[in-house]
């Protein structure tokens, strides 16, 4: 029986040009155990592609600011803190990044992102003064609640699935992946992993991106 799995998107099912690696369709399609992707995405993008991956919807979305798993939806967050924080960020200059649609944040239900042009020190000088962290994943910024982490989104999950946390195993390679690594039982950074991920992780993996993945999915079969 294979472990339970807690996957990343951006950098760890996607290529570096950033398209998701089609050998996921048939890698996740036959794992015989819960696949859960845990992302910084907005909710409707892990929860499509589960769908078109043919797998249940399990996911943890917005750093784990959104959980679903067995129909039941979680969650947790102050989307409208976010909201001033990003109001008050424009009004003083800023930038956030994404153009007029903005499809980045239009679905998006307990955060707010930025594109890593925008102006990081105001951002975070803004968000502290609010009571906000942000998160720098590499791909975004995202304005959120201290305390809303992926970590904590996996464990509702695993509670809603009655599971251990942790006998999943987590594989990323970003900051906001840290909790993640911490509450899970085996975790692993991929080759493009950034500082805090690749210290948090328990193994550090020779490929990078989907290549990386692939190759964690294929020792643990």
């Amino acid at each position: 029986m294979s472990p339970p799995l807690a996957l990343d998107i951006d950098g760890t099912l996607t290529t570096p040009e950033g398209t998701i690696d089609p050998r996921f369709f048939d890698a996740l399609s036959s794992w015989d155990a819960p696949v859960v992707l845990a992302t910084g995405k907005a909710f409707p993008y892990p929860v499509a592609l589960c769908h078109f991956i043919g797998i249940p919807q399990t996911v943890v979305a917005e750093n784990g600011g959104v959980a679903l798993a067995a129909e039941r939806v979680s969650f947790v967050g102050d989307r409208e803190r976010a909201r001033a924080v990003a109001e008050e960020f424009e009004a003083r200059g800023g930038d956030l990044g994404w153009g007029a649609a903005d499809t980045v944040n239009r679905w998006r239900e307990t955060e707010i992102a930025a594109n890593v042009t925008a102006d990081e020190a105001l951002l975070r000088e803004v968000a502290g003064e609010y009571g906000m962290q942000v998160y720098d994943t590499g791909y975004a910024y995202h304005i959120t609640v201290p305390g809303v982490e992926k970590g904590t989104g996996l464990r509702e999950v695993a509670d809603i699935l009655d599971m251990d946390v942790g006998e999943f195993v987590a594989v990323g390679d970003s900051e906001n992946d840290v909790s993640l690594f911490e509450v899970v039982g085996e975790s692993y950074a991929l080759s493009n992993a950034d500082g805090p991920a690749r210290a948090a992780a328990d193994a550090l993996v020779d490929g990078g991106y989907s290549e990386g993945t692939l190759s964690v999915l294929a020792s643990l079969r």
